[in-house]
This record gives C-alpha cells, structure tokens and sequence, in this order.
C-alpha cells in the first residue's frame, strides 16, 4: 500500500475513484464533484501548483492530496494541508479523507491516515488538527486509532489533535 500525489497518479484511476464520492459526506467535500474528464485534468493542475503555494486561490493554504493505493486499486484520497489560517484551525484542520465506499470497513482509513501523518511529521508539522462529524464513528475511531484525543467539541463536530 502506498499513498501517491494526485498529480503523479494514473489520473484516469483517480478520475474513477473520485466519481465514487458524493459531494458531501459526512463532512468531506469533493471539489470535483460533477466534473468531466477534462475539468478534472485542469484541477489535477492546479494542485500540482498549490501543493508548492503556488497560484493559490485567497484564503487557500498549501496542501497535498493523495491517493491511497493497493495493489492495482485506488481506495481513497487523503488531503494533508500544510499549515492552518483561522478558518482550517476552527474546522476542518490539517487532513481531510474519504475512502471509496467499495473498501471501507477494510482498514484503509486506519492504515492511510497514518501514512498521512508521517508526511505532516516530515513537512515539520508537530500537532495535527483534525475534525469529524458527531454521527461519523468510523472516523472518529479512525483517528483515535492513530492516536487522536478529542480536543472540544461542537453540536456537530468532534475536533481531534494527533501529536506528532
């Protein structure tokens, strides 16, 4: 298992994966939801940029995606932003993940995230932020997994740190 940047992935792989995903589940957004093949290549671009805090957009950090493959199967996609502004410390913080609904409850999630916060260690993040929906406990005990504690809480949400 490996996880590999979205811009050096097989993008026709990746294009299906990410037509798996809803456009909102559980607190993931899927920024390409609804895309044809050719928007998703321009978006592919445009993450090969952010992911150096190049060209981005306001309000945007850098950040990296990745996708989690097995084998010949791309399972999931991880987000690891590489710093915070106030919006990503008040909620979604440094990684979102969404795991393609065909390998959940596999052991993905687990075993991505923690690849996952190895590259947060080693773009020198030392304290990972994370959030989870209340009514997600697949996530939620993902990251505990992973060594999460909860931080607060909202109505909604569950906000998680991993030291790292």
């Amino acid at each position: 298992m490996e996880l590999v940047r979205v811009q050096d992935s097989d993008y026709k792989k990746t294009y299906a994966l990410y037509n798996t995903f809803p456009k909102d589940e559980n607190g993931y957004i899927n920024n390409v939801y609804g895309y044809s093949y050719e928007e998703f290549l321009g978006w592919i671009e445009k993450k090969r940029h952010w992911s150096k805090g190049e060209d981005l957009p306001e309000n945007f950090v850098p950040d990296t995606t990745y996708v989690l493959v097995d084998g010949a199967d791309y399972v999931g996609v991880f987000n690891l932003r590489h710093c915070l502004n106030d919006f990503l410390r008040e909620g979604p913080g440094h990684i979102g993940y969404c795991i393609s609904p065909a390998f959940r409850r596999k052991g993905y999630a687990t075993r991505g995230l923690a690849m996952v916060l190895e590259k947060a260690r080693e773009i020198g993040i030392e304290e990972a932020y994370l959030s989870v929906n209340r009514d997600n406990e697949a996530s939620l005990k993902v990251q505990l997994k992973n060594g999460a504690v909860i931080h607060h809480e909202s109505d909604t949400e569950y906000f998680t740190r991993i030291r790292l």
